[in-house]
């Protein structure tokens, strides 16, 4: 037991230690900003990622509800194309029956206006999807630049994460507005 607990104490000691170096050392420091860089924009790529799934479920579910309205426009339409088919086949111009063609045209038009709406829907949802995507891919790659930066001791390569953090930025907020 106590040598477990003189190794988690030499290793506590190390870490205070390095800690207190970080802290005097201006490289030090700077990697420690790149550090806190990286995981802020962790944290934005992680929303951005979110957001993303988000519309893109809706995308589907906008989808589907316009392939089920669709769906009601066609059942309406061979129901008025059986009562149509079935007055000429008798030879009768039943005014019920008339009626009821009328109607499932006038149905058809507000069934088709609904479809459409949710097809637009579909699309919008896609558009900020694909934005938002664009935004995840832009994050994951500055934080991969702003490691390397770590890795090298370059700042040049933390400003290129800077730079690709901003174009992720610009596509999270096309895909939120």
């Amino acid at each position: 037991m106590t040598e477990t607990e003189d190794s988690t104490e030499h290793l506590q000691e190390k870490i205070h230690e390095e800690a207190h170096h970080a802290g005097q050392d201006p490289k030090s420091r700077w990697i420690l900003s790149v550090a806190l860089f990286a995981a802020l924009v962790s944290v934005l790529g992680a929303l951005t990622g979110m957001l993303s799934g988000h519309h893109e479920n809706e995308s589907l579910i906008a989808q589907m509800r316009a392939s089920d309205q669709w769906n009601y426009y066609q059942a309406k339409g061979i129901k008025m194309e059986i009562v149509s088919a079935t007055n000429e086949i008798t030879h009768t111009a039943d005014a019920a029956a008339i009626a009821r063609v009328e109607r499932y045209k006038g149905d058809q038009e507000k069934i088709k206006q609904a479809a459409e709406a949710f097809e637009n829907q579909t699309e919008e949802h896609l558009a900020r999807h694909v934005k938002l995507a664009r935004g995840v891919t832009m994050f994951q790659i500055a934080i991969a630049v702003s490691a390397i930066s770590i890795l090298t001791r370059r700042k040049f390569f933390w400003y290129v994460g800077i730079f690709f953090s901003l174009v992720a930025i610009f596509f999270m907020m096309q895909g939120i507005v």
